[in-house]
């Protein structure tokens, strides 16, 4: 068994349930504190089966590697003295001796002075001979004799028993991971079997009564548990042994009764959902009556991640992730894969980090530590970090991140231009092939599908319009996504380039007044009308569109400097204004036709607007871009385009 050494300080445990926010230092410190020293499990493994072990115990060669002296060539075994005169002009005469020593054949017959032994690649050194001499350097001297015309040294083309892996020496230590190359030395020195860190077995719960599994129909206000699959792989990708056990609604009796039922056969405990002391969440009340200490953190001056909670019940882990996936996730990654990888005799994670230039000003929470997942891309001047911007809530944030730059609990914001360190979640950076950034289109996907089936990475990231001709205008994308109307010229786009930057023409899209089909307030009207009705009804809500989108700049338009209800309701994409609509949360907004039609919801034409691309000249010529543009202008993307409701230019 292996012992995990105990940390340093202890002080910090305390008996009780800490109902007030800890920094993350001391969380992580407390929960360590009441789980380390402990014992690691141990299991014996054939050498086939170990891969990805970890080794509960040192391993010292119980063998020389090679076994013996061998040859590293083919060639003949020779004392080195016989040959001390030898060269080109002067060639020395050996007989033969009367056998030859192929791989697994032992030598008989010792080489005398004057003698040769015919040896193969591998075969054991004969007594009497102390090197070897290349075939290539001799020449046949009738059938019983060579001649030699160059001089060998002492040991050459011999390995000696031991050079590689030497009788007693520590072969590998305890803690490492055994793969493809451990197992070869494993194998050179004869060992079947190794005992390695058993998995710890972790038993996974999702809990809420809005939970459904994937395969089943959603109800109204119901989501599919993603937490359960993605925990489970996580814990899977960093040693441990996942038993998903599936969703358990707000039922505290019932709750209590899995919890218990997976610590009887669990080793660690993870929930996702009941962490934030509100009426439903019941995961946290219950552990106090499943052993001691009990909890140990709940609540963590951290975002993503606050409603974290951390236990120890009678010496088995018990987290409490939060409900939102990127805050579980990050949480998880961050605070629980350490505890996991010592668990299961691992070594500890070593991230990469780079650093990277913060394009935009992120703005933070005073008192809380806030850790901002980003994409990057290359800049003019080397990398540079997006924020993801999809909230605690969003799937995409975590997979689609390179990383996560830090934000001090003492600053409230990250200043535009900030040169930020950015811990990775790979060990090295995945520049993408082709960078597009700015307004949201779902025909984009139609287009860059080309690209992925041919090999090439696309990163698309959406910040609206405006925020993207900035993005272009600092060399930090190949393409900005633009649908801007220029009201002094009556046209799109164009008026907003300057030097350095070139429109490609895109498609068309009908922009227009989304409603519920049978709402009289705009069934039969224009959209000039629909609006007037609808800012006529106080009771008529509607959802904008974020800052920055060309959606925005004709949502503005057509109010006129009114603000009415819901208007500073901004959702980043023609998705969300849809489901805003069909979920009635609100009664009207502006989206796309397809969007709209995808739906069922009812649409009013306004304008049909010009979805081009602005593309940064000094980046035309690479590969990616020339890529995109062809594309773009092939017969099957305007297909495929035209069946989803747009006009490709």
């Amino acid at each position: 068994m292996t012992m995990i050494p105990k940390p340093p300080d202890r002080n910090g445990l305390e008996q009780e349930q800490f109902l007030k926010i800890l920094s993350r230092e001391d969380a992580i410190a407390r929960f360590e504190a009441a789980l380390f020293p402990r014992r690691i499990p141990s299991e014996a493994r054939k050498l086939g089966d170990a891969l990805g072990g970890a080794l509960a115990e040192d391993i010292t060669a119980p063998i020389d590697v090679p076994p013996f002296d061998r040859s590293n060539v083919d060639g003949f075994a020779v004392r080195s003295a016989d040959l001390s005169a030898a060269g080109e002009g002067a060639p020395v005469r050996l007989a033969l001796n009367g056998e030859i020593i192929h791989c697994g054949t032992a030598s008989k017959l010792q080489v005398g002075t004057g003698t040769a032994t015919p040896i193969a690649t591998g075969g054991p050194l004969p007594r009497g001979a102390d090197a070897v001499v290349m075939v290539e350097h001799t020449q046949p001297a009738g059938s019983d004799a060579i001649d030699v015309r160059r001089a060998v040294s002492p040991g050459q083309f011999v390995s000696y028993a031991g050079s590689d892996i030497a009788r007693g020496e520590a072969l590998l230590r305890a803690g490492t991971i055994v793969g493809s190359r451990e197992i070869g030395m494993l194998a050179a020195c004869g060992i079947a079997e190794v005992k390695v860190a058993r998995k710890p077995r972790v038993a996974v719960i999702s809990t809420g009564d809005e939970l459904v599994q994937p395969g089943e129909a959603l109800a109204p206000a119901a989501i599919y548990d993603t937490n359960g699959a993605i925990v489970a792989a996580a814990i899977d990708e960093n040693g441990g042994d996942a038993i998903f056990l599936g969703a358990i609604p707000d039922d505290e009796a019932e709750l209590e009764a899995a919890m218990r039922s997976a610590l009887r056969d669990a080793d660690m405990l993870v929930l996702s959902g009941g962490t934030s002391k509100g009426a439903g969440d019941v995961s946290h009340r219950i552990i106090g009556r499943l052993g001691q200490p009990g909890i140990v953190a709940h609540g963590v001056a951290l975002k993503p991640g606050k409603p974290l909670c951390l236990a120890v019940c009678d010496g088995k882990p018990v987290v409490i992730l939060p409900g939102f996936p990127t805050s579980a996730m990050f949480t998880f990654h961050d605070m629980i894969v350490p505890v996991l990888r010592r668990m299961a005799g691992l070594p500890p994670r070593s991230d990469a980090k780079v650093n990277a230039t913060v394009p935009v000003r992120i703005a933070s929470e005073l008192g809380r530590t806030e850790f901002v997942m980003v994409s990057l891309v290359e800049g003019k001047d080397g990398l540079i970090a997006y924020p993801t911007g999809k909230g605690s809530g969003a799937i995409t944030s975590f997979a689609q991140a390179d990383g996560f730059l830090r934000i001090d609990a003492l600053a409230d914001q990250l200043p535009v231009g900030t040169e930020a360190e950015v811990t990775l979640f790979t060990p090295h950076v995945r520049v993408p092939h082709l960078v597009i950034v700015g307004s949201h289109c779902t025909g984009l996907d139609l287009v860059t599908a080309q690209l992925a089936h041919a090999g090439l990475t696309v990163r698309s990231i959406a910040v609206g319009s405006l925020g993207g001709l900035a993005a272009a205008k600092r060399g930090e994308c190949d393409l900005a996504p633009i649908h801007l109307f220029d009201d002094k010229s009556e046209t799109y786009n164009t008026p907003y380039l300057v030097e350095g930057l070139e429109l490609i023409p895109g498609w068309r899209r009908m922009q227009g007044i989304v409603f519920r089909k049978g709402d009289k307030r705009f069934e039969g009207l224009g959209a000039k009308e629909a609006v007037a009705a609808a800012l006529a009804d106080p009771a008529c809500i509607m959802v904008n569109r974020n800052q920055g989108a060309g959606t925005r700049i004709l949502i503005d338009r057509l109010l006129g400097g009114v603000r009415p209800e819901g208007y500073w309701n901004q959702p980043r994409s023609h998705n969300a204004v849809a489901a805003a609509v069909a979920q009635h949360r609100a009664d009207w907004g502006m989206t796309i036709a397809p969007v709209t039609h995808a739906v069922g919801l009812g649409f009013i034409p306004f304008a049909e607007e010009h979805y081009d691309f602005a593309l940064v000249t000094a980046r035309k010529q690479r590969p990616a871009v020339q890529a995109f543009l062809d594309a773009l202008g092939s017969d099957e993307a305007r297909t495929a385009l035209e069946q989803a409701g747009f006009r490709p230019a």
